[in-house]
């Protein structure tokens, strides 16, 4: 069936599109998308009500599920995403084109691919503080049922949800310290023979929860905010990311990637901080490692690009976070003509900054070390949409939520993983402190308990 977005568009206020997705709860699943600090920190978009096409497996989802929507006129959207697909990709996928990954199956046995076709979202403007409502007429729907789906979702974001008791229980790592130091000298080894230059080895970390994942997503937006954040529901369970990390940006002609290598703890002393950031961008160890990542991304992106068209910017420049501190680098591409954002995104993922060089063999060792999938964690969340437009992360600092699982008072489980990357010159203890320096915003997001008032919808 081929579906019609003819626009319709509404000017709502200051919706913000956290509390917005406590109150649409079972207009599933949902898929949002927004930056809550740093760069881009501008437009934000919340799907709901998808269409009946279910993604297939595979980074070529967007492009199979797009060739069922075609644009039909109507208002113009504001903001970054016209309608197509929303959604998040698992590691576990593998490099598109290439032999399967080999790997146990992930703990949870989640599906590879969650989101689908939205023509029925929210679009915010933070600088501005408006929010729209945008809704497709779908085959037979017409302007009738659209004008009271729009009433449905105004009657719900208007309703004021009840407060909700978010806790959880002790924090259990999946691994020991002892045993993640161990993984990373036998990844040295590995570095030693000359299989692979690095890797990024990480580790897991579970909690017996009650609440909903979007109350959850709420808490980990307010502790950890970042430029990457989404949330995502699939069958069974539902990811919640603060990611810092840009896989790509795509505005149909011109790609950008962004790799990050290289983290130091903050401090809440000014001083101490300032001398932070400075033993970063002192540090040969962090610049090779990212030297090395820049140089895989300039390759995947000149797969797609024309001749002579790629190239890095800003290295290395640092960034700050809530918790970190980090090193990245800009690789941005003029892409060849036909090319669209599926290919593109095909040729980057999963992100180099979080499988390590060269890539196949990197993600082979990873498998072997870690001993079980990633499901989501290094995985994409973001959007193709109808203009051939595209944005995704990298899903580190992402929680994923599932019900049941658990006796006694909890309602789910979450789960989170931290890892960094592993060169010849890596000290087992100090990435060990490293993936925990990591996982502080996540931990401090777990850490209070108690009733949740809902988040703000300002009328």
């Amino acid at each position: 069936m081929t579906y019609r977005l003819r626009a319709v568009v509404e000017e709502l206020g200051d919706v913000e599109l956290c509390a917005a997705l406590v109150r649409l709860r079972g207009r599933g699943p949902r898929v949002l998308l927004e930056s809550a600090r740093g760069y881009p920190s501008r437009f934000g978009v919340l799907g709901f009500d998808p269409l009946p096409p279910q993604p297939r497996a595979s980074v070529s989802a967007p492009r199979e599920l797009l060739a069922q929507l075609e644009p039909a006129g109507g208002d113009e959207i504001p903001g970054m995403f016209s309608g197509g697909f929303l959604g998040a990709f698992a590691y576990d996928l593998g490099v598109a084109g290439e032999r399967p990954l080999r790997c146990p199956p992930e703990p949870w046995g989640f599906p590879p691919v969650a989101g689908g076709l939205y023509v029925d979202f929210l679009v915010r403007d933070e600088r501005e503080r408006t929010t729209w409502l945008v809704l497709g007429e779908d085959p037979g729907d017409g302007r009738a049922a659209v004008a009271q789906r729009a009433r449905e979702v105004r009657a719900a974001l208007a309703t004021e949800p009840a407060a909700e008791e978010l806790a959880c229980g002790a924090i259990q790592r999946a691994v020991s310290s002892a045993e993640h130091m161990a993984r990373v000298e036998r990844c040295r080894r590995f570095i030693a023979a000359g299989d692979i230059y690095q890797a990024n080895l990480a580790h897991r970390m579970t909690t017996p929860v009650r609440g909903a994942p979007e109350r959850w997503f709420a808490r980990l937006r307010e502790r950890n905010p970042a430029p990457y954040m989404g949330y995502a529901e699939f069958e069974g369970g539902a990811l919640l990311s603060a990611s810092p990390e840009l896989l790509l940006e795509f505005d149909g002609a011109r790609a950008r990637t962004r790799p990050i290598k290289g983290t130091i703890a903050r401090s809440p002393e000014p001083a101490l901080d300032a001398r932070a950031r400075e033993q970063l961008l002192a540090s040969e160890k962090d610049r090779a490692e990212l030297a090395m990542i820049v140089d895989l991304e300039r390759h995947d992106l000149g797969r797609v690009a024309r001749p002579g068209g790629v190239w890095v910017e800003g290295f290395p420049h640092l960034e700050s976070y809530a918790r970190v501190h980090h090193l990245m680098a800009d690789v941005v591409a003029d892409v060849s003509s036909g090319v669209d954002a599926s290919a593109v995104l095909a040729a980057l993922f999963p992100g180099g900054s979080i499988t390590g060089a060269p890539k196949l063999r990197a993600m082979e060792v990873i498998a072997e070390l870690e001993g079980e999938g990633r499901s989501f964690y290094c995985g994409s969340l973001g959007f193709v949409d109808l203009r051939g437009h595209a944005a995704f992360n990298i899903l580190i600092r992402t929680l994923l939520w599932r019900a049941g699982g658990v006796s006694g008072p909890w309602t789910g489980e979450l789960a989170f993983r931290v890892g960094g990357g592993i060169t010849w010159q890596s000290d087992p203890a100090a990435e060990d402190a490293e993936t925990l320096a990591k996982a502080a915003g996540i931990l401090d997001a777990l850490s209070g308990t108690g009733v949740v008032a809902s988040p703000r919808v300002p009328r």
